[in-house]
């Protein structure tokens, strides 16, 4: 089996801490989201730092990898054979295979099994969720899976999980499709669990959720963040600006004098909190300097410039 190398794929080096590596991959994901890059090889390349991620965004996982980085380095020793591991897809009982919704849905997907490669479901899949484990103890239909139960990850958009989503599940159980509905609560989190009780002839169903990377929010929490562009003036001068939302285009006052990479706050714009109310939408300006300027906006700004040369002097 080939052995993944998940610091090259993000960029970063070993060490590098976790800010660093959350900072590498937003900008990846970015790039290389299927919503913008068309280009041939850009969803498969998004599939790779996605899986990256899962890994070394992960304390407890990172640790594991870092172990098994450094006896493949080191060379003599079968590292297979030493981490040994499988994914829930091998250790869950009865041999189930699942899939979800239909053909053109399972487009939308990282493929049949997440998406994930070989070596990420034999020494990871296991694990995934981890950070889900570690934090609050959710509502009993948002529950750790018990070891022995069947499990699967389902994706979803940030829209998806703004809103709440209706999705179909096809599960291929002892050669028989079956298919399940099943409700997306809104507000839900990367590496929630969503329990199907009794959805396997009696035995509950475990869904993992993923929440795939936005081309223009970052989520932090229940917060979202973005950045929105605005001119010279815009800055300089304050004023109405138009600010996207998961709810369509809102109307921000900025201040005279905005800075850039300054963050203002719209209160109540972020994601559905699970105790009710709404988190926050973070707005970063990007000053955007104009370029080709005409002979007159030459001068302008020269007259500017001339007069706060003045202003500082007296």
């Amino acid at each position: 089996m080939e052995f993944k190398d998940y610091y090259k794929i993000l960029g970063v080096e070993r060490g590098t801490d976790q800010k660093a590596i959350s900072t590498a991959y937003r900008k990846l994901a970015r790039q290389y989201h299927p919503d913008i890059n068309k280009a041939r090889g850009a969803e498969d390349r998004f599939k790779e730092i996605n899986e990256a991620y899962q890994v070394l965004g992960d304390p407890q996982k990172r640790a594991r990898y870092d172990q098994m980085y450094e006896v493949y380095q080191r060379g003599g020793v079968d590292w297979q054979t030493q981490f040994g591991g499988a994914g829930p897809w091998t250790q869950a009982p009865g041999g189930w295979t699942v899939t979800f919704g239909s053909p053109e849905e399972m487009e939308d997907l990282l493929g049949g099994l997440g998406g994930f490669s070989d070596f990420f479901q034999r020494f990871f899949g296991g694990d995934l969720g981890g950070a889900a484990r570690r934090g609050r103890r959710s509502a009993p239909q948002h529950e750790s899976a018990p070891p022995e139960a069947p499990a699967a990850t389902i994706e979803v958009t940030l829209e998806e999980a703004f809103r709440g989503a209706q999705k179909s599940l096809s599960l291929q159980v002892n050669g028989t499709t079956r298919r399940l509905d099943l409700s997306i609560p809104k507000g839900v989190r990367s590496g929630q669990r969503i329990r199907l009780q009794g959805a396997l002839d009696g035995a509950d169903l475990y869904l993992i959720v993923q929440v795939r990377p936005h081309p223009r929010f970052e989520r932090q929490g229940d917060d979202l963040i973005t950045e929105v562009p605005v001119t010279l003036t815009e800055a300089l001068l304050g004023g109405g600006i138009e600010v996207p939302t998961l709810e369509g285009t809102v109307e921000m006052t900025i201040p005279a004098g905005s800075q850039p990479g300054q963050t203002f706050r719209l209160r109540g714009q972020g994601m559905p909190r699970r105790e009710g109310g709404r988190g926050d939408e973070m707005v970063r300006i990007k000053v955007v300097l104009p370029k080709n300027l005409t002979k007159r906006e030459r001068e302008l700004v020269e007259e500017l410039g001339r007069l706060r040369r003045e202003r500082v002097r007296t």
